[in-house]
């Protein structure tokens, strides 16, 4: 499949994808990742090794959208959700401490 990743084309291929990132170990995953032989790969890394170029010459959407085309499944950066704000009674609770600390 022809594609474009910052400003070039590529022909990929998904067993092509797959022979390159084998053997390749994950980094830790923190933003936008795709899951490949059972393996979940930060899409940057991915990128970075299909096209050779710099992690910092492409977008993760740019790379996201052409793995989602070749069939990979795809899966966007976890958003941490915000801890629902205290009441009044448990942040004087959490400032006294619990029972028997001293």
């Amino acid at each position: 499949m022809r594609c474009v990743i910052a400003r070039f084309p590529f022909d990929l291929f998904k067993n092509e994808v797959e022979a390159s990132m084998k053997g390749i170990k994950p980094e830790p995953v923190i933003g936008d990742a795709v899951v490949i032989s059972r393996r979940l790969y930060p899409v940057k890394q991915v990128g970075e090794v299909i096209t050779r170029q710099d992690r910092r010459d492409f977008s993760a959407a740019e790379v996201t959208r052409a793995l989602t085309r070749l069939g990979f499944t795809c899966r966007p950066a976890e958003v941490p959700v915000p801890a629902a704000p205290r009441t009044p009674l448990e942040s004087a609770s959490a400032l006294l401490g619990a029972p028997g600390d001293a």
